[in-house]
């Protein structure tokens, strides 16, 4: 059963914002598999950023997952229309204290669903050129690469600063099933 994803609201923008920068910079025991420290140092997003991005992307969603208990922010993730039929999947994070749980998992599966039900007929995605179990993970789970790239935002400090000179981004892509297929 798919997860229940709800849209962001402003007030929940610190907790993303803790979770994310968690998630994808987080180092010791906070430190997932799903981890950029070595490649980006300083902080994935902030709140003045998310604010930013929503503001300029009005036709975008900004999905969180909770714990029913406590009502805890697990994981999110960023949908948004390209097309009528094509939609971005970016900013999955899951709390690192929870990868390898099936979580993850269970969050791309119910964006992918929850964008479908919205007219999506592709997934796509970028990822950094480095991050090679990340990209695999991805590739299980139906995703592949397009042989696209875009060039990785250097001089924009915004999202941390890289430690490398030979990032960029690659493209993957997910067909999603058709409806009763």
């Amino acid at each position: 059963m798919p997860l229940v994803l709800r849209s962001a609201e402003m007030s929940d923008l610190p907790d993303i914002v803790k979770l994310m920068n968690v998630a994808f910079r987080g180092v010791g025991p906070q430190a997932g598999w799903n981890n950029e420290i070595q490649y980006i140092d300083g902080d994935r997003t902030n709140e003045a950023l998310l604010r930013e991005e929503l503001a300029a992307q009005p036709d975008s969603f900004l999905l969180i997952v909770r714990e029913p208990a406590d009502q805890t922010i697990l994981g999110c993730v960023w949908l948004q229309p390209a097309s009528s039929a094509t939609w971005y999947l970016g900013s999955l994070a899951i709390d690192p204290l929870l990868q390898n749980s099936g979580l993850g998992r269970e969050l791309l599966h119910s964006a992918e669903q929850w964008a479908q039900d919205r007219g999506a007929q592709t997934i796509r995605m970028k990822v950094l050129n480095i991050r090679d179990m990340l990209i695999s993970w991805y590739e299980r789970r139906g995703y592949h690469l397009t042989g696209e790239s875009s060039p990785f935002p250097y001089g924009d400090t915004r999202f941390g600063t890289p430690r490398r000179d030979d990032l960029a981004f690659v493209i993957l892509e997910k067909p999603l099933a058709a409806e009763g297929a």
